[in-house]
């Protein structure tokens, strides 16, 4: 290895262990076989292993502290993201510190630097719309502590993930749309860095595709909050009249879209029928109420606190695991045209 820093994760790979097997036992943590200790160290040494800053910080005892980072707190999905997190850590002895990024890939990097300064036991993320440089997670890697990746996923890491079926679940809100009479549909989109954006895009294309309806070049609108929606709509709808039919990415940006058609003397949903992605709490509220695609956040937290728990606990050095959880269409008033 020679020009090469050896890291923890080096040391696993060697001995065939998990990345957190290797720090637990140089910090001579209890719980590992005294055998598999007396072999990192006695690796740690051969290879001069010297561990930086922050993985100094994580050679002191388990804190039992799962380190949380998401978009935006206030945000339905991601507060039941952080729900179902933290009712299936709390039952395994564990707490999470939770950190938001506010869409800042800056502010993501500050949160890695001070969680791990707090000695956390692994990270449980859902990436930062903008964050384009994947440094910050790789050093997370090398120093041993575990990640999964929630809903927003880093493909520059081997990390778990958790995701949904982005793709079926546009997929059947577009087909929805066309069967209750839309034959002109625009997609409000996510940012086409993120996979999320991508797989919903082409779920709605698909849909569109097997339904031999026509594609026009201002079918795919890049818009993903409520505030371009209202800026957005009047303008797409003044150059195109013919549109009936809208897919938002998510439920603000269908709401947005709702209030937009509105504003100019069009009814929802029998001129412009409409549907979202996330099944939020403002989706019954609004006016009408808003058909979506249950995105299953609270099932998504959990399924993700399990995954990091047995990371965390496990001394096997298994592969990276994805769970995709299926979607459900919920049906309500704002697609469905009158016949």
């Amino acid at each position: 290895m020679r020009g090469h820093q050896v890291t923890i994760k080096d040391i696993a790979k060697i001995l065939h262990i998990s990345p957190s097997t290797v720090s637990r036992a140089l910090k001579d943590h209890p719980d590992i076989n005294p055998q598999t200790k007396k072999n990192v160290q006695d690796l740690a040494k051969k290879l001069k292993y010297k561990p930086n800053q922050v993985a100094l910080n994580l050679l002191q005892k388990e804190s039992k502290l799962i380190g949380v980072i998401v978009p935006e707190i206030i945000h339905y999905f991601f507060s039941t993201i952080i729900s179902g997190i933290e009712k299936i850590a709390n039952e395994s002895g564990y707490h999470i510190i939770i950190a938001q990024s506010n869409e800042s890939y800056h502010k993501e990097v500050e949160n890695i630097q001070a969680l791990l300064s707090s000695n956390i036991d692994g990270f449980i993320i859902t990436m930062a719309k903008t964050t384009l440089n994947f440094d910050h997670f790789k050093n997370v890697a090398e120093i041993g502590v575990p990640m999964v990746f929630v809903d927003r996923t880093c493909d520059k890491v081997t990390a778990d993930k958790v995701l949904v079926d982005d793709f079926d679940g546009a997929y059947k809100a577009t087909k929805h749309l066309i069967e209750n009479g839309c034959k002109n549909i625009i997609h409000l989109a996510g940012p086409q860095n993120l996979d999320i954006g991508i797989q919903r895009k082409e779920g709605f294309l698909a849909a569109l595709n097997d339904s031999n309806i026509s594609i026009g070049d201002y079918s795919i609108q890049i818009c993903d909050t409520h505030d371009h929606a209202l800026k957005l709509i009047p303008e797409v709808l003044s150059r195109h009249n013919n549109i009936d039919g809208i897919f938002a990415v998510n439920d603000l940006t269908a709401i947005g879209a709702m209030k937009a058609v509105k504003s100019i003397n069009k009814k929802v949903p029998d001129d412009i029928a409409v549907c979202g992605f996330t099944n939020s709490f403002i989706s019954y509220i609004a006016d009408p109420e808003l058909t979506t695609v249950d995105q299953k956040g609270f099932e998504m937290g959990q399924h993700a606190a399990r995954m990091l728990l047995k990371r965390i606990q496990s001394d096997e050095n298994y592969g990276p695991v994805t769970t995709i959880l299926n979607t459900d269409l919920i049906i309500r008033k704002s697609s469905l045209k009158k016949k």
